[in-house]
Order: C-alpha cells, then structure tokens, then sequence
C-alpha cells in the first residue's frame, strides 16, 4: 500500500497503475452533482473558486455533518455512486486540473479518456463504509457553496491516511471495469453452455 500526498506529485501520479492500493493525506474536497455543476458555470463565467481545484482529490460524497459550537464535525462519508456525475465529468477533470477522483462504481469512457489526457487517476472506495472513510478525516477544515444542502456542498476535508483505496483508473487509460467486462465477455460463452442456455 502506497501513502499519497495531496496533490499527488505529477512523477507519482503517472506511475500508478490500476489496481494498485493507496491512502491519501492532505486536504480532500467532496463534489457530487450540483457542485460539479456550479464549478463549471463559475468557471465559464470567468469567476475565481473558493478553494483551488489543481492537482486536487474530489470526493464523490455527501457526507453527514453535525455542527458542535462553531466547529463542523464529520459523522459519515460514504462514496457517492460515480456514475451519476457522468454527463459533467469529462469537463470537470479538465477544466479543473484535479489529480484524483474519488468514488465507487466506476466512470464512463469519456471520463476515462478525460483523465488520461489530463492526468487524473479514479480511486474505488468500498462503498458502505461511511464510518470507517470518515475515521480518515482529522478535520473538517470548512465548507463552500452551503446553501446547495448539506450532502452538495463543497466540504474541506483534512485527510489523514485515507483510505484504504483502490486505483481503479489510471492515467494511461487502464480500468479495473473495463478490465472485468473483458474477462465477463470472454468466458460468458463457456458459463452458458455449463448452464445449458
């Protein structure tokens, strides 16, 4: 298992191959749909984020917040399913520079090919184990864009050995999904005649 810092360096990042398993430390922001959404509209404006996107780890989460005095705890950070961010994912990886996607279920091949060309990897986290990604989480160090809802908004999350994670795509195009469709296809025929169908 390899530990990452954020951003990942570029010598790293590009030696990462699919299947490799890896933590990360340093600050992790979460983005589901709407946010994808507002930092392409921002940016098309012409408009500065609120927090710096290049070389980035974006989280494909909604996480669980409880508000102590002034302080943002974290209580859950379970992935969202990466699929959803599909249609906007493509453009998001290359007009923010993010080095990591972070999520489960896999990318579409428009967003496989986005991150090879601009050098992103797609790490896997295991879904259902909210409790234990948010054990990962030292702080929550704050939020952007709140009025979108608490699971939308932009959290900033200080990560510490976060993980564990899966490259489940790298920057040379390799896919861990890709991989298992291919060997799903190859030894479908053989498993139908076994059944006899």
């Amino acid at each position: 298992m390899r530990e990452l810092s954020i951003p990942i360096d570029k010598k790293v990042l590009y030696g990462l191959r699919a299947g490799d398993i890896v933590t990360l430390t340093g600050t992790i922001y979460t983005a589901r749909d709407e946010a994808h959404l507002r930092v392409l509209e921002e940016l098309e404006a012409g408009n500065d984020l609120p927090f710096d996107t290049k070389g980035a780890a974006i989280f494909h989460c909604g996480p669980i917040m409880r508000k102590y005095d002034d302080t943002w705890h974290l209580l859950a950070a379970g992935p969202t399913t990466s699929a959803r961010m599909n249609s906007i994912e493509p453009d998001f990886i290359r007009a923010t520079g993010a080095s990591a996607i972070i999520g489960k279920g896999g990318m579409s091949q428009p967003t496989i090919d986005a991150m090879r060309d601009s050098g992103c990897i797609y790490l896997a986290m295991t879904g259902g184990a909210a409790v234990l990604a948010a054990k990962g989480v030292h702080a929550v160090r704050g939020v952007h864009w709140l009025d979108l809802g608490m699971p939308e908004a932009v959290w900033v999350l200080d990560a510490v050995h976060f993980g564990p994670l899966t490259v489940a795509i790298d920057t040379h195009g390799g896919s861990l999904y890709a991989a298992v469709e291919e060997e799903t296809r190859r030894r479908l025929p053989s498993i139908r005649r076994s059944l006899g169908i």
